[in-house]
């Protein structure tokens, strides 16, 4: 009897920790890892990263330069039901831990922004941009120019000439935003 009683101590305690983890992971914060080389050198392949989700829990907007974490899935809307099953100990259960939806990305546009791509630079609200964390110089130069809407932001990798960004999946839904990078 004594140890049934222990037994379920042990349970209690176990899976009062794997909700209080699960909720820290969804709503607070949540370690990252960066896949690819987009975001050399800044960041490189395999680096471990923690964001702060809370302003993905408090939809709000992060600031010019912040490092991001989004879900490259903007044409589908994300639900807390997404939050729970992306967990990464809920994905180590289920045994999907290859899902490659998460980038790693830094806020280039906030909504209103106009940006273009002019002679392999890239300009916000008409002024060039300086940015000093680029791996080489940007090759693209488009003659279309992209106006953020509200409630998103635009986001590009620091190595410009290797990176999937919105120039190719588009403008991200705040909700889509995961979380700022806090700790590299």
């Amino acid at each position: 009897m004594k140890a049934i009683k222990e037994f379920g101590s042990w349970i209690g305690a176990f899976s009062m920790a794997f909700v209080l983890s699960l909720v820290i992971g969804i709503f607070v914060f949540q370690p990252f890892k960066v896949e690819g080389h987009s975001m050399e050198p800044t960041l490189q392949n395999d680096q471990r990263i923690y964001v702060s989700k809370l302003s993905h829990t408090f939809s709000y907007l992060p600031e010019y330069g912040d490092i991001v974490v989004i879900d490259s899935r903007v044409n589908r809307e994300r639900t807390l039901t997404d939050s729970i099953l992306e967990n990464p100990m809920v994905q180590y259960f289920r045994g999907n831990m290859d899902e490659h939806v998460f980038y790693v990305k830094r806020v280039i546009g906030k909504p209103g922004d106009v940006l273009e791509f002019k002679e392999n630079q890239v300009y916000r609200n008409g002024e060039a941009l300086q940015e000093p964390y680029m791996k080489e110089a940007m090759i693209f130069s488009s003659n279309r120019k992209w106006t953020v809407p509200d409630k998103h932001i635009f986001v590009m990798g620091d190595n410009r000439n290797n990176s999937s960004d919105s120039r190719n999946i588009g403008y991200i839904p705040l909700d889509h935003v995961m979380g700022i990078m806090k700790f590299p």
